[in-house]
């Protein structure tokens, strides 16, 4: 499957009665794009509904995943639109608020001091792996340091160009952990909790296949839906004019997680507007994986693939910790630890019975430290390595 010839080869003519040369619809970009979105999106159903089929969860956000996959590597110059996916994060970050309870809050401030020592055992864990990638040369220069942090993708490219490091290969690494994660949670949930859970009406469901299938359309009370619309509207706009990293998401979350506390609003996400919303992120993590790109950086991907493995495997062990310290179920514990994409993670913690709103709660205190202390940290990590090979 290779689009690329649709842009070399020279666009078709005819001639008319007028004598002029006419370009032939076949070859003109719109139709190259709409063939290409054509595809990609028969390509998720059909991988949607082999994994629900399978019953794994967040089948609607790894089907649309895999498929951009597919055609990101085959060729595809199709990219989702900015404002749609400003959207889809909003959308992301109003059912994480929804699933925030005043009983998890008041747990993470009794016991914040070893949820901190979760975080910045992680961020410590994912430094000396990227020391140890930049020292040992397996890619050029610095991109190793930038590329291992464990959140903040977003930010730690901007920073990794200014730094001088490769941004397409720290991209690079960073969404292939992002996948790595979002593939192993969704088997061990898959695994740890066979049978999903029992929807009721008007309950939010991420994806998961029951006996009757996905309930598209549950009840809903119109006013408290059009109170979820303006705030992911608003919350979508904020978070983008505010320039945070992944602000589009932060900023409905923590404006509806106050409203949703007190009881001001009652966040209803319905599966019809859930579902383009997984669409949308599995498309844009997908399509980051173009062939040059993995072609750049396929002589370090086994090692990569090995530091992904040995991080997770750490977090693992965390969540281990936190199951024998706290009495957290274990699957709870494992997405909480995981270090992958938050909005990712969140997706697939709604599709499965664990407790939505710890799983959250650690989640984000991880993304708000990485990204107040991973840049100084990398940046730091980055001197030490890059003083060391000019020496």
């Amino acid at each position: 499957m290779n689009f690329r010839h649709l842009k070399r080869e020279p666009p078709e003519h005819r001639r008319g009665q007028d004598g002029q040369s006419q370009t032939a619809a076949v070859g003109s970009p719109r139709l190259q794009t709409f063939w290409q979105w054509g595809l990609m999106v028969i390509l998720s159903i059909a991988l949607i509904l082999g994994l629900q089929a399978v019953k794994l969860p967040a089948a609607l956000l790894l089907g649309p995943m895999v498929a951009a996959i597919c055609m990101g590597i085959g060729g595809a110059t199709i990219r989702v639109p900015r404002i749609p996916y400003r959207g889809a994060q909003a959308v992301i970050g109003c059912l994480i608020a929804s699933a925030i309870t005043s009983t998890i809050l008041s747990s993470l401030v009794a016991d914040w001091p070893l949820f901190g020592g979760v975080v910045l055992a992680t961020l410590a864990a994912s430094s000396v792996l990227g020391w140890m990638m930049s020292r040992w040369r397996v890619l050029p220069g610095t991109t190793g340091v930038w590329g291992s942090s464990p959140g903040a993708a977003t930010a730690m490219v901007v920073m990794a160009e200014a730094f001088g490091a490769d941004a397409r290969l720290v991209a690079f690494m960073q969404y292939v952990r992002v996948v790595c994660v979002a593939v192993v949670a969704s088997l061990i949930a898959r695994f740890l909790m066979p049978m999903p859970p029992e929807i009721e009406p008007g309950q939010i469901d991420a994806g998961t296949a029951t006996e009757t299938g996905i309930i598209w359309f549950p009840q809903i009370q119109p006013a408290a839906f059009a109170a979820t619309l303006v705030l992911v509207l608003i919350g979508a706009y904020i978070g983008h004019r505010s320039r945070l990293p992944a602000g589009p998401m932060l900023v409905p979350m923590a404006i509806g997680a106050v409203l949703h506390l007190t009881g001001l609003i009652d966040i209803q996400l319905p599966e019809w507007l859930l579902a383009p919303a997984y669409a949308l992120l599995g498309w844009h993590i997908g399509l980051g994986f173009t062939k040059p790109v993995l072609l750049h950086a396929m002589r370090g991907l086994p090692q990569i693939l090995l530091s992904v493995a040995i991080l997770m495997g750490f977090c693992g062990a965390l969540a281990f910790l936190l199951t024998r310290l706290l009495g957290i179920d274990p699957l709870s514990a494992y997405l909480a630890t995981s270090p992958g994409g938050m909005d990712s993670i969140a997706i697939i913690a709604a599709s499965t019975k664990v407790d939505l709103s710890f799983v959250m709660a650690l989640q984000t205190m991880r993304f708000l430290l990485v990204l107040l202390l991973g840049p100084m940290i990398a940046r730091f990590v980055a001197r030490v390595v890059t003083r060391r090979q000019s020496s």
